[in-house]
C-alpha cells in the first residue's frame, strides 16, 4: 500500500482551505495609532499575496531568505506571517523588549535582509540600524514613513500598492525553516530556533486536536507575535476558521478589558501577568461581564492557584494553563481535566488545573535525576523534564550551545518536574531557580503561589539568597496591589499554615514591581543580582 506521503506538510495548505472556507470571517485589530481596523479573511488575502509578491520585486528576498519583523500583535504582522510562510520565506519576529546589543545580535546572527518595524517602535531600533550587517531595506507598517528617522524607509501600504498578487503558493521542502524564534532572558546572546513547516503544521493539527477551536470562537493572542509564533494561535485560528482579535499596543487591562467584552471574544491566550491585570480591572469594575468566554489561556510562567479560582468563582472563565518553551514550537502541554474530574470538588479540580497539563498528542516526556537516570511518573519523585516529538526542536539555529540542551534525541527543558500516575506535569521550579538550603530543597514556586492567595498582594517572587550557615534561604519579594492595607507580616502569618515551617522565607521585601523578562515573565536573576548581600550578616 502507498499514500500520497511525500505530499508536503505546507502552513498554505491550511491556509488556502481557510480563505477559500472562510472568506467573511473576521480578522480585528488595533493599530499603532490606537484605532480600530476591521477586515476579512477574503481582503486580507488579496493584500497577502500582494506583499509575496512584493518581497520578491520590489525587495529582492527569494525564498530562504530571512524577513524581520519588530511590531505589534496586528492584522499587517498577521500579513507578514502568511506571506513570509506561504512562500518558503523566514519570518523573523524581533523581541521588542530586547536590549540593543542582543537585537544586534540576533538580526546578524539570522542574516535578516529586509526589516518590517512599526512606526512607534522605530525609534527603538532606527539608532542600530548601522550596525545591522545584512538588512538592506525598511518597512515602515503604515500609510506613511513620515517623522520615522529611518532614511530611505519603505512605507507598508506604498509597498504593496499595485502589486500584482501571488498565484498558487510554490510546493516547497517540508523540512525548510518558515520561523525563526530566538530564546530571551537567558545568559549570554539568545539562542536562536528554527520553526520548521512540518512542525509548525504538526503543532497546529495537534493542538487544534487537543484543544478544539472552530469558526465560532474569535481568537485574542495576548501573548506577542514576537514570542514564539504567539504560541501558534494566528496559524490554529485561521486553521480552524476562527475571528481573530489582534490587542496592539494597549496590554492593560482596561484596553484588553474592551476587547473581551466588545469583540466577544471566546478565548484568550497570554501570561500571568496580563491576566491579573484583568483580575485587578474586574475587581475594580464588577459590573463587567466576560462570562461568555470559554477560556483564558495562560502559560509562559506558573500560573497562581488563587487566580485560576478567582476567575472561575467571580468572572465565571475558566483558566487553562498550558507549557512550553520556543524550543518546543511552543505549546506543549495543557492542563485540561478527564471526564471522571468533572464531579469532584473544586479543590481537587484545582489540583490539575494549577499543573502544567498533559502533554499533547504526539510527544513524549520523562524526568531524570542529575545522573540521567529515569524517575518515577508517581507524583512524588521530581527531576529534570525531557521531552521529544515532532515539533520540538533538534538544536539551536547555528549555535554551539545546542549540546548542553540536546541529548540522545531528547530537549533538556531546565524545569524540575513531577509528573503523577494520571500524566499530568507539575512543574516545581526551574532548575536554576530551585532553593537547596541545608541539603534540602525549596519550591520557589510554591511559595509565591501562597503568597499570591493572599488577597492583597499583586505579585511575588521567591529567590533563593547566599546565607552563611544554610548555604541558601528564601527571601520573598511583594507587591502589594494598590490601597492594600496589608503589611508583609500579615502575609507571613497567612502563610504560615500553608507552607513547611523550613520554607517560610527569611526576609519579605516590600517592592513596587517584580523584575520582568523579555516576555512577561520574573526576572529572578535581577532579584538576586540586586539583593545578593541580603542575608549574608545573618
Amino acid at each position: 500500500m502507498h499514500m500520497q506521503d511525500d505530499f508536503p506538510l505546507l502552513l498554505s495548505t491550511l491556509y488556502d482551505h481557510a480563505v477559500w472556507q472562510y472568506p467573511s470571517q473576521e480578522i480585528v485589530s488595533i493599530g499603532h495609532d490606537r484605532n480600530l481596523h476591521r477586515t476579512t479573511y477574503g481582503a486580507t488575502d488579496d493584500r497577502v499575496r500582494q506583499l509575496a509578491t512584493a518581497l520578491g520585486t520590489r525587495l529582492g528576498t527569494d525564498a530562504g531568505d530571512p524577513i524581520a519583523t519588530f511590531a505589534w500583535n496586528n492584522h499587517r504582522h498577521h500579513e507578514l506571517y502568511w506571506a513570509t510562510s506561504n512562500t518558503g520565506r523566514i519570518c523573523h519576529t524581533l523581541n521588542i523588549r530586547l536590549f540593543p546589543d542582543q537585537l544586534v545580535y540576533i538580526v546578524n546572527h539570522a542574516k535578516d535582509k529586509v526589516l518590517f518595524v512599526d512606526p512607534d517602535l522605530s525609534a527603538l531600533v532606527a539608532p542600530l540600524l548601522d550596525q545591522f550587517e545584512t538588512v538592506e531595506h525598511v518597512v515602515v507598517m503604515g500609510d506613511t514613513a513620515e517623522g520615522t528617522a529611518i532614511p530611505d524607509a519603505i512605507p507598508y501600504e506604498e509597498l504593496i500598492d499595485g502589486v500584482e498578487p501571488h498565484g498558487a503558493w510554490p510546493l516547497i521542502d517540508e523540512r525548510s525553516p518558515m520561523m525563526f524564534c530566538y530564546t530571551s532572558g537567558t545568559t549570554g546572546h539568545p539562542k536562536g530556533v528554527a520553526y520548521t513547516q512540518r512542525s509548525t503544521y504538526l503543532h497546529t493539527i495537534s493542538n487544534l486536536a487537543n484543544y478544539n477551536l472552530t469558526d465560532r470562537d474569535n481568537v485574542l493572542p495576548v501573548v506577542p507575535m514576537f514570542h514564539a509564533a504567539a504560541w501558534g494561535y494566528p496559524f490554529q485560528a485561521v486553521t480552524a476558521g476562527a475571528k481573530l482579535t489582534y490587542p496592539g499596543p494597549d496590554l492593560s487591562g482596561e484596553g484588553i478589558t474592551n476587547l473581551l467584552v466588545n469583540e466577544g471574544v471566546t478565548l484568550a491566550a497570554g501570561v500571568p501577568t496580563v491576566w491579573l491585570g484583568i483580575q485587578h480591572h474586574l475587581e475594580a469594575n464588577p459590573d463587567t461581564d466576560i462570562s461568555h468566554m470559554r477560556a483564558l489561556f495562560c502559560g509562559g510562567s506558573a500560573v497562581p492557584r488563587a487566580m485560576i479560582d478567582w476567575f472561575e468563582k467571580n468572572a465565571g472563565v475558566r483558566v487553562v494553563q498550558g507549557w512550553g518553551m520556543t524550543e518546543t514550537n511552543p505549546v506543549a502541554s495543557v492542563a485540561t481535566s478527564k471526564l471522571d474530574m468533572e464531579d469532584w470538588p473544586w479543590e481537587r479540580q484545582l489540583d490539575v488545573y494549577e499543573t502544567a497539563g498533559r502533554p499533547v498528542p504526539g510527544l513524549q516526556i520523562k524526568i531524570v535525576d542529575d545522573e540521567g537516570n529515569p524517575l518515577p511518573h508517581d507524583g512524588e519523585a521530581f527531576g529534570e523534564l525531557l521531552i521529544r516529538g515532532p515539533w520540538i526542536a533538534a538544536e539551536y539555529y547555528k549555535d554551539d550551545r545546542s549540546p548542553e540542551s540536546f541529548v540522545e534525541g531528547w530537549l533538556r527543558t531546565g524545569d524540575v518536574c513531577k509528573i503523577t500516575p494520571d500524566g499530568y506535569i507539575r512543574i516545581t521550579d526551574r532548575a536554576k531557580d530551585v532553593i537547596k538550603s541545608g541539603g534540602e530543597w525549596i519550591s520557589s514556586l510554591d511559595v509565591e503561589n501562597e503568597i499570591m492567595a493572599h488577597p492583597d498582594v499583586a505579585e511575588a517572587s521567591v529567590v533563593g539568597l547566599a546565607h552563611p550557615k544554610w548555604q541558601e534561604r528564601p527571601v520573598a519579594f511583594v507587591v502589594f496591589k494598590p490601597n492594600a492595607h496589608a503589611s508583609v507580616d500579615d502575609v507571613r502569618d497567612f502563610i504560615a499554615m500553608r507552607i513547611a515551617a523550613w520554607w517560610m522565607p527569611d526576609r519579605f521585601v516590600t517592592i513596587d514591581a517584580i523584575p520582568k523578562t523579555g516576555t512577561g515573565k520574573f526576572d529572578k536573576k535581577v532579584l538576586r543580582a540586586e539583593y545578593e548581600a541580603l542575608l549574608l550578616s545573618d
